[in-house]
């Protein structure tokens, strides 16, 4: 996939086969993910302070234009991430058992506050 084909926008750039926010170490699935999954554009720009709104909206303009190649880009890291975890969760299984048992624990510890009352 390349970002340089004409009509492209100017927001996102290809290095090494992995799409970037021009200029910047924030790869464009950082920014897709969240939003795919409900958030605004200013919530994401809020997490990634480095870059500007208008890069974050081009960003989408960008996966919108290229949709089927991002999404099948995207797929396939989130493969390759499965992948690879579990590899890593098979060579070692006590000590993802342990990992796990212990985010059990610290979920079941979290306590919602109570709303305080207003005076």
């Amino acid at each position: 996939m390349s970002a340089t084909r004409e009509g492209d926008d100017a927001y996102v750039e290809e290095r090494d086969g992995v799409l970037y926010v021009r200029g910047t170490r924030v790869p464009l699935e950082s920014l897709i993910w969240p939003w795919r999954d409900g958030q605004s554009a200013e919530a994401i720009q809020e997490a990634y302070p480095t870059i500007a709104l208008a890069e974050v909206y081009g960003a989408i303009a960008y996966y919108l234009k290229n949709r089927t190649e991002v999404d099948r880009q995207l797929a396939k890291g989130a493969a390759t991430f499965e992948a690879q975890r579990a590899a890593a969760q098979a060579a070692n299984p006590e000590r993802y058992a342990a990992f796990y048992r212990r985010l059990a624990e610290a979920r079941a510890r979290r306590v919602t506050p109570a709303p305080s009352a207003a005076s």
